[in-house]
C-alpha cells in the first residue's frame, strides 16, 4: 500500500496553503498592532493586549464555538458569504483562514511587540534629528531592528497554524480537499484504525516541531550576538 497517498498529499498541501496565507495576513495585521502596543502609554494598552492574548488561554473549543456562530449563516460571515452566493463561511477554507488568524494572532503580535520595545527610543530619536518622517523611520529603522521579532512571529504563526486541531475541526469539519488539514486527517486515521498513515503523519509533525524549536533557538542566539 502506498504510504504517500493522494489523500495525504492533499492534506499536506492544504495545511501548507492555510499556514502560508494565515501567516502572511498575520504579519500584515500584527505589525501595526504590535507597534502601537509597544509605543502606547495609556491604561487601555494592556486591556487591548489582553484581548489579543485571549486565544492563549481560551480552550480552542470555546473560541471555535464563537467563531462558528460568527461565521455561520446568521452571523456576519453568513452575510458576507451571500455577496458571492454562498450561505456561510463555516466549513469553508476561507473560514479556516479567519479562524487561524484569530487563533494565532498572539503568537505573532507578542514577539514583534517585544522586538519593537527592546530597541528603545534612541534609534528613533537619531532618525528624527536627521529629519526622517515617522513613516520612513518606521520602515528604515524600526522594522530592520525588529527583524528577529518578525522572524520569530512568522515561524510561530506558521507552526501554530499547522498544529491546530480543536478550532479547525469545529469551524471547518472534515471535508477532503477543503478543510481536512493534517491534524484533522491524523484524528480521522486514528478513528478508523489506519495506524500506518497515522504513524506517518504523527512522525512528520514531530520532525516539523523539532525543526521549529531548533529554528527559534538559532534565531534567539543570533539576536543575542547582534545585541552584544
Amino acid at each position: 500500500m502506498e504510504i504517500w497517498s493522494a489523500e495525504i498529499r492533499q492534506s499536506v498541501l492544504l495545511t501548507v496553503e492555510l499556514a502560508a496565507i494565515s501567516t502572511a495576513i498575520l504579519l500584515v495585521l500584527a505589525t501595526p498592532l504590535a507597534w502601537w502596543l509597544a509605543r502606547a502609554k495609556g491604561w487601555w494598552t494592556e486591556i487591548i493586549a489582553s484581548v489579543v492574548a485571549l486565544p492563549l488561554v481560551l480552550p480552542p473549543t470555546v473560541l471555535g464555538f464563537y467563531l462558528l456562530v460568527l461565521l455561520g449563516p446568521d452571523g456576519p460571515g453568513g452575510w458576507l458569504a451571500r455577496l458571492w452566493g454562498a450561505r456561510t463561511l463555516a466549513f469553508t477554507f476561507e473560514g479556516l483562514v479567519i479562524g487561524s488568524v484569530v487563533y494565532s494572532m498572539p503568537f505573532v503580535v507578542q514577539p514583534i511587540r517585544n522586538a519593537f520595545a527592546a530597541m528603545g527610543e534612541r534609534p528613533l530619536e537619531v532618525a528624527a534629528t536627521l529629519r526622517a518622517s515617522p513613516l520612513r523611520t518606521f520602515w528604515t529603522v524600526a522594522v530592520p531592528l525588529a527583524r528577529p521579532g518578525f522572524l520569530t512571529g512568522a515561524v510561530l504563526g506558521f507552526a501554530h497554524t499547522v498544529g491546530e486541531f480543536g478550532l479547525v475541526l469545529m469551524i471547518g469539519g472534515n471535508i477532503p480537499g477543503h478543510t481536512k488539514v493534517l491534524s484533522v486527517a491524523l484524528f480521522d486515521y486514528v478513528e478508523t484504525s489506519r495506524w500506518r498513515e497515522a504513524s506517518m503523519l504523527a512522525g512528520g509533525m514531530v520532525v516539523f516541531a523539532f525543526a521549529v524549536i531548533l529554528t527559534m533557538t538559532l534565531v534567539d542566539k543570533r539576536a543575542a550576538r547582534a545585541a552584544a
